[in-house]
């Protein structure tokens, strides 16, 4: 090594200062490190998935590598990734985006064995009491999922009590789906776990890993089944409801063979079926689970143990129906009588409506800025049933003719949305400002008039977000999203605040009535 008194040793210490000035080209030649400090936490030391999605190139079909850059400079809205602008340099950026579109050399099997190995049966269904070992109210529970250190607490609706609080998987997905009759509630995790709880004797029932990465849960209006949809891999896994048994695999992939994630899986209870948005393919598909399914239109069923099309009927059990449409569904929403479903893209596109009777679209809808669909709810105005939905790059709540499909209002706000609420028993809905400066905010908005008529402040400085009611509408909870935050209890009539509850970012909260009932000021 050149010493620092002679001329090549002047010339590796400027080659050296140069190297620490451009952080960049250093760092960048180590993008193992990179992704180890800054993005291993969420999305996994091998890339596979936790809170967030898996980074690989089967998952990043979507997203071009110049867009990949964006969303880690700039991040992207509705998520908890932050922006990585003033931390990582535009080289640090270049080798993590081809790190994570670098294909792993073996992709973990998470099939049928793979699933049933994983299932914990931790009380057997007949070994659980006949009738609820505490005096509240079944159907007034709230089941609050608590992010900030990985718990869930079920409180009382009526006194606003902690009535048991349990450590949960890694990550759970907020919403809860509870049993028809609002015994059992069942939990989906980000890493592929399903899980079920009872809620009369405060025990946990059973357990299952159906996926390496998991987007959501939904439980079948009977009761007799759930169904999980996986990021990774692309499948759809069908589950026994009882103890979580496995029942079927279904792979999801295209005409041509192509594979997808899937957005999202929901319960259609008048149609007996469950239906899922596809992410990387833009199809709809419906799974009946009744035991003799009413005849589709040809063509639209789909056998994946023959793979091939077999007409009016797929004679196995719970076929698929696929609807294909002109643009992928990242966030839909049911209208009431689950007729038509009403879906919007990331990519800020007008929102179209499906109808799931002729299965096709029936209308484009003036829903750009990334309507947050999922959280949308609906109400009677002058009459006439409209869709309220807040928006995730835009300062407004949309008002939609559910009719006619059209914009009635745009309502102002002081910063994009996350969710809105309302219950029938109250005038009023609830907008959180869940993006930018004035984050503390929520708005409630009169639904005679469409006009804000008050905005509350829980915490000065603090994200207020989603809110749930209680099964009467009397009450209104809000979470403080942050780790030393809490649960308000406002009166819903005054806006008074009756309570506040200590919690650890309680991301959602779920009545047990408003979502077994299908309030339409919750979600489903």
């Amino acid at each position: 090594m050149p010493s620092c008194t002679d001329g090549r040793g002047v010339l590796w210490v400027l080659l050296a200062a140069i190297i620490l000035i451009v952080p960049g080209q250093a760092r960048a030649a180590e993008p193992q490190a990179l992704y180890k400090q800054h993005c291993a936490s969420c999305h996994g030391a091998d890339r596979l998935g936790g809170i967030g999605t898996a980074l690989l190139p089967e998952n990043l079909k979507r997203l071009r590598k110049k867009a990949a850059a964006q969303v880690i400079t700039n991040s992207r809205p509705a998520v908890q990734m932050p922006a990585f602008k003033d931390v990582l340099s535009g080289g640090d950026v270049a080798a993590l985006v081809k790190l994570i579109y670098t294909p792993l050399k073996t992709i973990p099997q998470w099939g049928m064995d793979e699933i049933a190995k994983s299932h914990v049966l931790h009380n057997p269904l007949a070994t659980l009491p006949s009738k609820p070992q505490h005096t509240a109210d079944p159907l007034n529970l709230f089941t609050v999922v608590e992010i900030g250190d990985h718990h869930v607490t079920i409180l009382d609706g009526d006194t606003f009590e902690s009535l048991w609080r349990f450590p949960s998987r890694f990550a759970l997905h907020g919403g809860a789906k509870y049993s028809p009759d609002g015994r059992f509630v069942y939990f989906g995790s980000r890493d592929g776990w399903v899980s079920k709880y009872d809620l009369w004797s405060f025990k946990p029932v059973a357990e299952i890993r159906a996926g390496i990465n998991m987007r959501n849960i939904a439980v079948s209006a009977d009761g007799r089944y759930v169904m999980a949809a996986n990021t990774l891999p692309h499948s759809l896994v069908l589950l026994d409801a009882k103890e979580l048994k496995p029942l079927k695999v279904i792979p999801v992939r295209g005409d041509k063979g192509k594979t997808s994630r899937v957005s999202a899986v929901y319960t259609a209870k008048p149609r007996n079926s469950f239906i899922a948005a596809l992410k990387d393919i833009p199809e709809i598909w419906e799974i009946p689970y009744e035991d003799n399914p009413k005849p589709v239109p040809l063509g639209f069923i789909h056998n994946f143990r023959e793979g091939q099309s077999e007409g009016m009927f797929d004679r196995g059990p719970f076929p698929v129906r696929r609807i294909k449409l002109d643009d992928y569904l990242d966030d839909f929403f049911f209208s009431p009588d689950y007729t038509n479903v009403i879906g919007a893209a990331r990519n800020g596109k007008n929102g179209q409506v499906v109808n799931l009777t002729v299965g096709r679209k029936i209308a484009d809808i003036d829903l750009t800025s990334l309507p947050h669909l999922g959280s949308g709810i609906t109400f009677r105005y002058r009459g006439r049933l409209v869709l309220a939905t807040p928006h995730l790059k835009e300062n407004s709540v949309s008002i939609i003719d559910m009719e006619t499909w059209k914009t009635i209002k745009r309502i102002e706000t002081l910063g994009p949305g996350f969710f809105m609420r309302s219950h029938e028993n109250t005038p009023y809905a609830w907008a959180d400002v869940f993006f930018g400066k004035n984050r503390d905010a929520i708005h409630i908005i009169d639904k005679r008039t469409l006009e804000i008529v008050r905005t509350l402040r829980p915490e000065p400085g603090k994200t207020a977000a989603h809110v749930e009611f209680t099964r009467d509408g009397r009450y209104a909870l809000v979470s403080i999203w942050e780790k030393d935050g809490a649960l308000v209890v406002y009166d819903a009539e005054t806006f008074k605040e009756i309570k506040r509850i200590p919690m650890s970012k309680p991301s959602g909260k779920y009545n047990v009535y408003n979502k077994i009932m299908l309030s339409a000021g919750t979600s489903h």
